[in-house]
């Protein structure tokens, strides 16, 4: 990471965010916590506190005598949300070595640990487990391949004995635990859906977006890469159905989204220039390229149906926004599969993986002139994700079991 710092801005943050930060945690939370009991909450990324952002709040809610702590391991997330304000402390998590692990925890001596997901770290583990924390694991998902199931992961399973508790997202994932001995697991579902919800719920207006939409079609496509653009822009520059689109890039490159308009046949404008006043009549060009970060939730809110990036890379992103508003959703076929909800939206209906700009226009084009065959694949995502919402009530369950 030192060395990739040199080249790659999120590796540079990666390492600077780090620089002196065990002692300035121990300069600066002792005073801060001011003898109130810490819950800390650890979040790889963005996604992962996306995830477990609702059961913070719940947390918050209920107990908020806690000082909650927050801990990022990569940029995506702690850059985004550093300053969130229902967090008392937010700062990475130094590596995990015995020695920063031994120092991190007797400074910050939670009673609480959670950790979201994917997030088991051997030391860390070890070293709340000596100071007597409770340690629990939600929204965990596992796989039969993982390294715990195999005939040679002894040591793997031995991490997840640690957790004093771990609620998971499917009956595979408890099975699994069970086989290996491990008891002390919870059927929850994944709190992803309690935090749609409530986007869908909070998710505030946009009125320039309206007025570019100004009533007509309109696909929103979110977490865009260049390999979703390779698909897309022969899709719209071939379509004769009056259509507004309205693309999130995945990463905010100037260049790259100056290269995707070239491409495009039809006219198309940078958010940036919309929103500062530029004089342009909303019906003079087709796309609208999102130039910032952090609107996304809220622009499903105006289309029609999506598009969500991802699937023909390293693997697709948050299609469960979309959903929630109704959505039938689009997405590559490559790596999707280890994506429940993909799985499951697909089986309902309510998705369709696509290989190319072939596929995609037979796929979307009838919805564009059906309304009602629309509305019914809509509706069937709606209702996937109504019917699993309630996870995090689960894990404030379990957690009061550990409270006095």
């Amino acid at each position: 990471m030192h060395v990739a710092a040199w080249f790659h801005p999120k590796a540079r943050l990666w390492v600077e965010g780090r620089k002196g930060l065990l002692p300035r945690i121990a300069d600066e939370l002792p005073t801060r916590t001011r003898q109130r009991p810490v819950a800390w909450f650890h979040a790889a990324s963005l996604g992962e506190f996306e995830q477990g952002r609702p059961v913070i709040e719940a947390f918050r809610e209920r107990y908020p005598h806690y000082f909650i702590l927050l801990t990022f391991f990569s940029p995506s997330g702690y850059e985004v949300r550093k300053n969130y304000a229902l967090a008392d402390y937010i700062c990475y998590l130094p590596l995990d070595t015995p020695q920063n692990a031994r120092r991190f925890v007797e400074i910050v001596q939670p009673r609480f640990a959670f950790f979201i997901k994917y997030e088991f770290w051997y030391n860390y583990l070890g070293e709340l487990r000596r100071q007597k924390a409770v340690i629990l694991s939600f929204s965990t998902i596992f796989r039969p391949k993982q390294l715990f199931f195999r005939p040679y992961g002894g040591f793997y399973r031995n991490i997840l004995r640690y957790f004093d508790h771990i609620l998971v997202q499917n009956g595979e994932s408890q099975a699994l635990l069970h086989r290996i001995g491990i008891h002390s697991v919870t059927l929850a579902g994944d709190t992803r859906f309690d935090r749609v919800k409530q986007i869908a719920a909070s998710t505030r207006e946009l009125p320039e977006i309206a007025a570019f939409v100004n009533g007509s079609l309109c696909m929103v496509v979110g977490s865009a890469w260049e390999a979703d653009m390779q698909v897309l822009i022969p899709f719209l520059n071939t379509v004769t159905v009056p259509l507004k689109v309205i693309i999130a890039p995945h990463e905010i490159h100037g260049e790259e989204i100056e290269r995707w308009r070239q491409q495009l046949t039809q006219p198309s404008l940078r958010y940036s220039a919309y929103a500062s006043g530029e004089s342009v009549s909303t019906d003079s060009f087709q796309c609208l390229f999102i130039d910032n970060i952090g609107m996304l939730s809220s622009l499903y809110r105006y289309g029609y149906l999506a598009y969500v990036g991802g699937a023909f890379g390293t693997g697709l992103h948050n299609i469960l926004e979309a959903a929630t508003f109704g959505l039938p959703v689009f997405f590559g076929n490559k790596k999707y599969q280890k994506f429940q909800e993909a799985v499951d939206l697909v089986e309902l209906g309510g998705a369709q993986p696509v290989q190319d700009t072939a596929q995609l226009s037979q796929q979307v084009l009838p919805l564009l002139q059906d309304s009602t065959l629309r509305e019914q694949k809509g509706e069937s995502c709606r209702q996937y994700v109504l019917t699993r919402t309630g996870a995090t009530q689960q894990v404030l369950g379990v957690v009061e079991r550990y409270t006095p």
